[in-house]
């Protein structure tokens, strides 16, 4: 059964709350040295246990918690405690009718920069800005946001708004880099203002209807499916002249759903949507060509 019982207790139960994420934590210290790998001895935990405790909508979350990883790349340690990490984030769906999961979220983050002593309590706290628990905020509200616009239309506003609150004060830190907005292929505050903006008000609603509409009907409904899957890519396409495709929010779209969209696409019968994807989608421009030549 699709999420309906969650979604009208989430909108109307605000007093009873639970958890939202299932989060798996892996850590990599292998650029550290001993000391510095010491001191994060009990890190991944801490922060595995903090995604997986804290109530970040405050809200009842029924169903399913969401299926979601944090892989942590430690790149050096200026001090005892100043660090300097990567991050790998992914987020899944399941899909309706059936065992499989669709990837939400795919997402590389390359500048990460926070403060940690060991064993140092964490705590959730949307008033105050702290360099290692706001970006697990921010991501935690990204995921939960994408999980669900593609249960409700806008659905993850809410918690988009959040996330852009986060980076707002992250910019004005000691830690700004990675918050402020920048030209490069990815930044937090340029997916969030995406999210955000108006203009791609269309674009989350056919993301909607492309997992609800379309992946969670394809079973039953392929025909159905496949058209609203098409839909958000004629759309994009309407509006090219009128949206960066470059844009973070299209990256991060596409980074998690290009295969999937070839796979879910294989029996369309007009192969050119596979050309409006490689317009609107340079970056994978060699899965569309190989889905043509088959």
């Amino acid at each position: 059964m699709k999420k309906l019982l969650l979604i009208i207790l989430f909108i109307f139960s605000t007093f009873i709350k639970s958890q939202e994420l299932d989060a798996t934590v892996e850590v990599n210290y292998e650029q550290l040295s001993v000391a510095a790998k010491e001191r994060l001895e009990n890190f991944k935990t801490q922060v595995q246990d903090y995604l997986n405790n804290t109530k970040f909508t405050g809200r009842k979350w029924e169903g399913e918690k969401i299926k979601c990883s944090f892989n942590i790349f430690f790149i050096s340690s200026d001090d005892e405690t100043k660090y300097k990490a990567q991050l790998v984030i992914t987020s899944q769906r399941p899909i309706e009718g059936t065992e499989r999961n669709s990837l939400m979220l795919n997402i590389l983050d390359n500048a990460w920069n926070f403060k940690y002593e060991k064993n140092q309590a964490m705590y959730f706290n949307q008033t105050d800005f702290d360099p290692l628990v706001s970006l697990l905020d921010y991501y935690a509200y990204i995921i939960i946001g994408f999980d669900l616009d593609s249960y409700i239309k806008l659905g993850g506003s809410e918690y988009f708004s959040k996330a852009l609150e986060i980076t707002i004060k992250g910019t004005n830190s000691q830690f700004a880099e990675g918050w402020q907005p920048k030209g490069t292929l990815y930044n937090r505050r340029g997916l969030v203002e995406n999210l955000l903006n108006a203009k791609y008000q269309q674009f989350r609603i056919d993301y909607y209807d492309y997992h609800y509409n379309g992946l969670d009907i394809f079973e039953t409904e392929p025909e159905t499916a496949m058209k609203n899957i098409v839909k958000l890519i004629k759309n994009l396409e309407k509006v090219r002249d009128q949206i960066d495709t470059r844009s973070v929010l299209l990256k991060v779209f596409f980074d998690a759903k290009a295969g999937e969209i070839v796979e879910y696409l294989k029996n369309y019968p007009d192969k050119t949507i596979f050309e409006t994807l490689k317009k609107i989608d340079a970056p994978h421009i060699a899965k569309y060509e190989e889905a043509l030549k088959n």
